[in-house]
């Protein structure tokens, strides 16, 4: 029987605190990193540094809905290293690592999805923020690259 080589990709919870980034070895996490740091200041290191010591196939970031600027400067970053390094980058919604609860938006707006909808909505109370990496990723839905920005009226 064939031997079958290792697919490694590497997903990036970069819309809250904190950022977390997971190498996963044929879907199943192999090790994560998490940092409290601001996502600006530590996320590319940390990516540079991944890539150097895995054979990454392919990143996976959270593109939303969430922290607007996170989700951009995320982007930014998995854009140039798509063109300078040739590696693939896919969206994935960030309800996937919450349980579908409800993602902090502005004020006392958080995004929530019905179904395939993603709305916001008003609470009162502030809800915690709760985002893991899961220990397989084969249940995971990628779509293109492009940030889901989601912004809501003001």
């Amino acid at each position: 029987m064939p031997k079958v080589s290792p697919n490694y990709r590497l997903v990036i919870l970069s819309i809250a605190t904190p950022l977390q980034l997971g190498i996963y070895c044929n879907d199943r996490l192999q090790e994560s990193i998490v940092s409290e740091q601001k996502t600006s200041e530590v996320l590319a290191s940390l990516i540079i540094e991944l890539l150097e010591r895995y054979p990454i196939q392919q990143i996976l970031y959270t593109h939303g809905p969430g922290s607007f600027m996170a989700i951009k400067l995320t982007y930014i970053i998995l854009k140039t290293i798509e063109i300078v390094r040739g590696v693939e980058f896919v969206g994935v919604d960030a309800f996937a690592f919450n349980g579908n609860r409800p993602i902090k938006a502005l004020g006392n707006l958080y995004f929530v999805k019905a179904g395939e909808e993603i709305l916001t909505q008003k609470f009162e109370q502030t809800l915690e923020q709760v985002f893991e990496l899961p220990q397989s990723i084969s249940h995971l839905h990628s779509c293109d690259n492009k940030p889901l920005y989601i912004i809501p009226a003001i």
